[in-house]
Formats: C-alpha cells, structure tokens, sequence
C-alpha cells in the first residue's frame, strides 16, 4: 500500500489508564470521525500494523481509543507519538472545493497573470479559515488566506493552483 492512499487521523499522545486505552490527538477537522471508524492503521515506523477500534470515548480536544486485543498500557505503550492513519476509502467524503492537506502540499502556485509564484510548504489551521503557507520561488515565505477571494483555483490531479494576491498580502 502507498503511502499516498493513506491519510493520517491521529497520533498517539499517551496511554490512558492501564487496560491499553491511548489518548489520541486528533489531526482530523472532525473528531467525532472516530466514532465511525472501525478500523485504523498505526504507523510504527517499522510497519502499517491494522488495529480494530473497539471503543471511543472523548476527553478535553482527545479521543481516547480502545483497540481490540490490546488490553495492557505494556502492549501498546511503545507506540507513543506514532500516527494512526485510513485509508482513502475510509476517509471522510470531501465537499466541492474541499482537499486533502496531503494531496495539495508540493502543488505549484501560480498568480492570476499566469505568473510562477512558488509552491505550497504548508497549510495553518486558524480556527476561521486555513492558510496556505507558500514558498517563493526566492525562498520567501508568503502566508495566503484559503479563501475564495484569494484562492481562485485548485487542480490536484494538474498539481497547479491560482492565487489572486490581494493588496498587502506581500508587504
């Protein structure tokens, strides 16, 4: 399996508790996700180990997980800091101009005059909206709202996007 099917949802924070709960930090915009989720994959840096959601419980910005199997805090506390991720198909459904942070960081960014802008380092969740974090082509960075004032055009599959950048976004 590719490392481009799957998409992280979590990591593992700590373990919760001694019967092999762990306390996960959501990196997912829906935490209540879990709740649906029968399955996820653990990334132990080694290899993708399947584990079988049995349980979810919520505490503070946490999900706290009970896998199927793992009923000592010794079997599962090695595990602290690694990702848990999904496959695609056990993704969340996109909305109409909504993406998948992993499949447009790297995209080519391009001004509303066709000029090369740079290419798309990061994106920042502030609570409003997300912002793009691009990097110029002179290894500036240039922090653009992902609004659609600002961002005109996304095409993943073209690995292109168009910016339009509104007065004061380069100062």
């Amino acid at each position: 399996m590719n490392m481009e099917d799957l998409l992280q949802v979590g990591i593992i924070s700590s373990t919760h508790g001694i019967r092999g709960e762990v306390k996960v930090y959501p990196t997912t915009d829906d935490v209540n996700r879990f709740k649906k989720l029968k399955k996820v994959i653990l990334d132990t840096g080694k290899e993708k180990m399947e584990l079988e959601i049995e349980g979810v419980k919520f505490f503070k910005q946490f999900a706290i997980l009970k896998f199927k199997g793992i009923d000592n805090i010794n079997d599962i506390e090695k595990y602290k800091g690694k990702s848990l991720l999904v496959t695609r198909t056990d993704a969340v459904k996109l909305e109409k101009d909504e993406y998948f942070v992993a499949d447009i960081i790297g995209i080519a960014v391009f001004t509303d005059d066709g000029q090369e802008f740079g290419v798309l380092a990061d994106v920042l969740e502030t609570g409003a909206n997300d912002v793009y974090v691009i990097e110029t082509k002179d290894k500036k960075e240039v922090l653009v709202p992902a609004i659609k004032e600002c961002v005109l055009e996304v095409d993943v599959a073209g690995r292109r996007m168009k910016i339009h950048l509104m007065e004061g976004l380069l100062d």
